[in-house]
C-alpha cells in the first residue's frame, strides 16, 4: 500500500511536469532545458539532506547501482522530452506507461512472488492509461503524422530507460540509505547529460524566460524521483513504478482539470480502469 501511495505522487508531480514538457519542449532547447530541470532537483535534495543531516557515504556496490540508475534515467529522460517534442501525448503516453510490464517482471525474475492476479491489474492499469491517452482528441500538430515512428522510438527507450531506473535503484536502495542513493542518482544524470551536451556542442542555457517555469519541473522531478527510488525498502517495491506510470493519464486529467480540455465518457472508463487495478495491488 505505501509503495502504491508513493507511486501515484510520483505520478501527480510527473504528471504536473509533462504538462510543462509539452510546452517546453516546442520553445526550447530539449537538452539545455533538461540539464536545468535536473540540476534545480540536484540543488533542492542536496540542500534539503544537509538540512536533515542525511548524507552518508554508499557500499560500492549500492555505488555502481546508483551510478547504472543516473545513466538509466538520463537515457529515459532524454527519451521522454524527445518523444513529446515530435508526438502527441496520446502516442507517447501508451508506450511509455508499458514500462511497469518490466519492471515487474524484473521483480519476479529477481525472486519476489508475483501471482496471476497481481499481473492482472498490472496489465489493466497499462490498459487504462493506454485507453485515456489513445481516446485523447487533442488535434495534430503540423509535422507529428510524419514524425510518428521516431516518437515511437523515442518512447519505447524512455519506457525501457524509466524500467531499468527503477529496477537499478531500488536494488540500490536494498542496500544502502535512499536519499544518498538518489543523490548520487541524480549527480550522474546530470553529470552524464551534460558530458553529452559538450560533446554535441549544445547550449547549456535554456531561454531566460523559461527559467522559472524549468525551476518548477525541477522541483516536481524532484520530488517523483525520491518517491519511486525510496520504495525500494518497501514490500512489492515494483508497484510504486506501476502507479508512477499513471502520469500521462494524470497530464491528461490535470488538463482537463485546469485547462479546460474535454474529457470524454470513455476516456473516464479508463480512469476508472487504471484505479480499479492499483485498488487491487492495495488489497
Amino acid at each position: 500500500m505505501e509503495a502504491l501511495l508513493l507511486g501515484l505522487v510520483a505520478a501527480l508531480a510527473w504528471g504536473g511536469h509533462d504538462i510543462c514538457v509539452r510546452y517546453v519542449s516546442q520553445r526550447t532547447s530539449i537538452y539545455s532545458a533538461l540539464l536545468t530541470v535536473l540540476t534545480t532537483g540536484l540543488i533542492l535534495q542536496t540542500v534539503g539532506m544537509a538540512s536533515l543531516g542525511q548524507f552518508a557515504a554508499l557500499p560500492p556496490l549500492a555505488l555502481w547501482l546508483s551510478v547504472a540508475s543516473g545513466l538509466f534515467f538520463i537515457v529515459a529522460s532524454l527519451g521522454l522530452y524527445l518523444a513529446f517534442s515530435v508526438g502527441p501525448v496520446r502516442l507517447v503516453s501508451p508506450i511509455i506507461s508499458a514500462y511497469p510490464v518490466l519492471s515487474v517482471g524484473w521483480a519476479a525474475a529477481s525472486g519476489n512472488p508475483v501471482s496471476a492476479f497481481q499481473w492482472l491489474a498490472v496489465l489493466v492499469v497499462v490498459a487504462g492509461v493506454s485507453a485515456v491517452a489513445v481516446l485523447s482528441d487533442a488535434s495534430e500538430v503540423p509535422g507529428q503524422a510524419a514524425n510518428r515512428k521516431i516518437t515511437i522510438l523515442w518512447s519505447i527507450v524512455a519506457g525501457i530507460g524509466f524500467a531499468a531506473t527503477f529496477a537499478t535503484g531500488h536494488e540500490a536502495i536494498r542496500i544502502a540509505q535512499d536519499l544518498p542513493v538518489i543523490l548520487a542518482t541524480r549527480a550522474t544524470a546530470c553529470i552524464a547529460l551534460l558530458a553529452l551536451m559538450l560533446a554535441l556542442r549544445q547550449p547549456l542555457l535554456p531561454s531566460r524566460h523559461q527559467i522559472p517555469l524549468l525551476v518548477m519541473m525541477g522541483g516536481l522531478d524532484c520530488v517523483a524521483l525520491i518517491c519511486v527510488l525510496s520504495a525500494g525498502k518497501l514490500p512489492n517495491a515494483e508497484f510504486a513504478a506501476v502507479a508512477a506510470s499513471t502520469f500521462g493519464m494524470i497530464t491528461i486529467v490535470l488538463a482537463w482539470w485546469f485547462l479546460k480540455e474535454k474529457m470524454t465518457p470513455s476516456q473516464w472508463a479508463g480512469v476508472i480502469l487504471v484505479f480499479s487495478g492499483i485498488g487491487y495491488l492495495a488489497v
